[in-house]
């Protein structure tokens, strides 16, 4: 039974299906390959995913740990370990159970920033090829050493060589090997992007540190190769164009993830009028008008700051955690000096008081139309501030610059946050190229804006095909946050971390779903689905049960009073929904595929993630101020899901078993339909998606009707 229907916190043995259950099925049935054709991943590029303070009894930010950065609150001890490679096919029941809280060993002489292995003790059993053939190695992936043709080989229709036992290669001649490798793909790339074999870049890529590239992952970018850099070197500046990296934790250049390509399923095609591109709420957004009040000359009220810098404090730094409430005193008297007309402080002051007031309306679309938005007129004198910002390099301008930018994602203005998050990320490669850039007393800042800028780049991906800056070829070389450091009198708020290190961890395994499921290479089949399905859902189980124990967000079917908890458990059902969404196209594509035990089992966890993600469709108030586009775009595919899934007889039995009664199916929706009305006049792709999901629900109430 799922852990929704109980309010029990989901247990990992029942995130994951165990090898003789796969077994034991005979048929399987295959995906269309438009959406999953990729390979299985290595079983060492998944690594659990826990948050440190499992254990803890109130909520409370680790700030007594901020003077020492000891690794006990290092990246391992927020998102996890590194484990050894766990086999991707070991049964639940062999599984390890969660502790819960897991500290890594203080050790002053170790550099926090840096990944280490603390679980060297633990050993998983593998099963290997002892000779692993060519193919196999080029693509890391397990060969199961059959000759003359392996597995994959087979599948792939690749030429099949084994290495003769005996040979061993030097690190130079891996290089070497790797090169070659890389400069052969490089020129097939080309030849294919032009036939006369004259259209080579004349841009080498940069070769240190880089690892080959196979051929299906250089074509998955596209023909033009001139633009193209193969590697980051570490402590280089990053690209506009799509970077080699063997990170699974970050957004893929091409996946199928977003909203919109559901409408490509069968079924829920058939609930629109006309296809539609998935560019279209890329190119709508492009075609916006821009903010015509940014053009008058600032004039603010300062009558009322001690309130919106409260409020602030109170409501939204939980969510960006990127302004220090110790040396905020400092800055304000700067800013005031200044009369807030000139320097980053002055800047930072505006942003927060625009931030802090915004929070004191509830949602913007509960705004009424037309009124000016509050905070507008401290953003606006802000945004008066900010070119003497751009061109400037130091911490405090990127921290402008991603204030400003969760500011406009307030104003559901996804594209122009995204213009300013492309300025922090190339001021934040340009300070982290050598570590001696940033003053000490501002490294904890630069961490903390580092990741909201990956937080929001992350986001933003998932829904619009947009350039990668580039900045996450840093994420290795950058620490998690663990305190602002600064006078305890001073500070005019809590430094609340929790929330913040839990969604770090919660986007890297959302990044990890796109990528091994969702991008141009995924499986083929829900055969090949299942282990990684199931890898993917122990490690969201592992998520939740290491959350603080202020965090745990219970799973009963009733709306929570805590905010964060509310956004938390949101997040959760979303990953989950997205995680088993395969299964749903796959019986949709042939309704005999429910027949499998795991397929319907697999759809029925979808099914009921998506329902609890939309019944209680004011919920999603609570994420409004970080997430309204994001969350808005999210609600939109889990209906259009749910919808497709009332017109399959094998998915609406399903549906039926997960709700008391049959018309509630049909009252979500349209407590949905009805919320993304008032998103409408927010922006013109959530106009689009009102559009959309009100013509599916004519549609589909059509349909049944007969």
């Amino acid at each position: 039974m799922s852990p929704s229907s109980n309010g029990d916190s989901p247990h990992s043995s029942t995130a994951t299906m165990t090898a003789a259950a796969s077994a034991s099925v005979v048929g399987r049935f295959p995906l269309p390959n438009r959406d999953f054709t990729i390979e299985v991943p290595s079983p060492q590029l998944l690594s659990q995913v826990h948050i440190n303070g499992g254990g803890v009894n109130s909520l409370k930010s680790p700030t007594s740990l901020k003077s020492a950065r000891t690794p006990s609150f290092s990246r391992e001890g927020i998102l996890g370990s590194a484990q050894k490679a766990r086999n991707l096919s070991q049964s639940s029941d062999n599984r390890p159970e969660s502790n819960g809280m897991q500290k890594a060993p203080s050790d002053e002489g170790i550099n926090p920033l840096k990944r280490r292995n603390t679980d060297a003790g633990v050993d998983y059993p593998r099963r290997r090829a002892t000779i692993a053939c060519e193919v196999c190695r080029s693509r890391k992936s397990r060969c199961d050493g059959t000759k003359p043709k392996c597995k994959l080989c087979t599948e792939l229709g690749a030429e099949c060589i084994y290495r003769e036992p005996g040979i061993k290669l030097d690190a130079g001649d891996k290089l070497i090997l790797e090169r070659l490798n890389r400069i052969e793909n490089l020129l097939q790339m080309n030849m294919v992007g032009h036939p006369n074999g004259m259209g080579m870049s004349h841009d080498s890529p940069n070769m240190s540190n880089g690892t080959a590239l196979s051929g299906d992952n250089l074509m998955g970018i596209g023909s033009n190769a001139a633009n193209f850099v193969s590697v980051i070197p570490s402590g280089g500046l990053g690209t506009w164009s799509a970077t080699a990296t063997n990170n699974i934790s970050t957004m893929p250049k091409v996946h199928t993830n977003a909203a919109l390509h559901l409408l490509q399923w069968p079924m829920i095609r058939d609930l629109v009028s006309r296809p539609y591109d998935p560019q279209i709420l890329l190119q709508l957004e492009m075609a916006r008008e821009p903010l015509h009040s940014l053009a008058k000359t600032p004039c603010v009220d300062l009558s009322n700051t001690n309130a919106y810098i409260e409020a602030y404090f109170d409501r939204v730094n939980i969510w960006y955690a990127c302004v220090n409430p110790y040396t905020w005193r400092s800055h304000y008297r700067i800013a005031l000096s200044n009369g807030f007309r000139e320097g980053p402080e002055s800047c930072i002051v505006l942003l927060v008081l625009a931030l802090g007031q915004a929070s004191s309306r509830g949602s913007i679309s509960r705004i009424v139309p037309h009124e000016d938005p509050p905070g507008l007129q401290y953003f606006t004198a802000a945004w008066s501030l900010l070119p003497g910002m751009m061109t400037s390099n130091s911490v405090l301008a990127a921290q402008c610059h991603l204030l400003a930018a969760a500011y406009l994602f307030y104003l559901v203005r996804p594209l122009e946050a995204w213009n300013l998050l492309c300025t922090t990320s190339t001021k934040l490669q340009l300070l982290l190229m050598a570590p001696s850039r940033v003053p000490a007393d501002q490294r904890e800042l630069i961490e903390r804006i580092y990741w909201n800028s990956l937080l929001f780049e992350s986001d933003l991906l998932a829904e619009l095909d947009l350039p990668h800056s580039g900045v996450v070829a840093f994420e290795e070389n950058v620490g998690l946050p663990c305190g602002f450091e600064g006078d305890e009198q001073e500070a005019v708020g809590r430094d609340e971390l929790w929330y913040f290190l839990a969604e770090i961890a919660l986007r890297r395994l959302l990044n990890r779903v796109s990528q091994l499921i969702y991008s141009k290479d995924s499986m083929a089949s829900t055969t090949s689905l299942e282990p990684v399905v199931a890898e993917l859902d122990f490690q969201l189980t592992q998520w939740y049960e290491s959350l603080p124990l202020p965090l745990q967000f219970p799973f009963t079917r009733t709306m929570l009073p805590d905010p964060v908890q509310t956004v938390l458990r949101l997040r959760f059902f979303a990953c989950r929904t997205i995680i088993y969404r395969p299964y749903i196209l796959a019986v949709l594509d042939n309704e005999q595929a429910v027949l499998d035990p795991s397929v319907r089992e697999a759809c029925t966890k979808c099914l009921e993630a998506s329902i609890r993600q939309l019944e209680h469709i004011t919920a999603h108030h609570a994420g409004h101020m970080p997430y309204l586009w994001q969350g808005a775009l999210s609600i939109v595919s889990q209906t259009l899901l749910v919808m497709g899934a009332t017109m399959s007889p094998s998915l609406s039995s399903i549906l039926w078993s997960l709700v008391p009664h049959r018309d509630t199916i049909d009252q979500i929706i349209n407590d949905v339909v009805m919320e993304i009305e008032r998103y409408a006049v927010l922006s013109p792709s959530l106009s689009l998606s009102a559009e959309i999901i009100k013509e599916a629900e004519v549609r589909r109430r059509t349909y049944l009707s007969g």
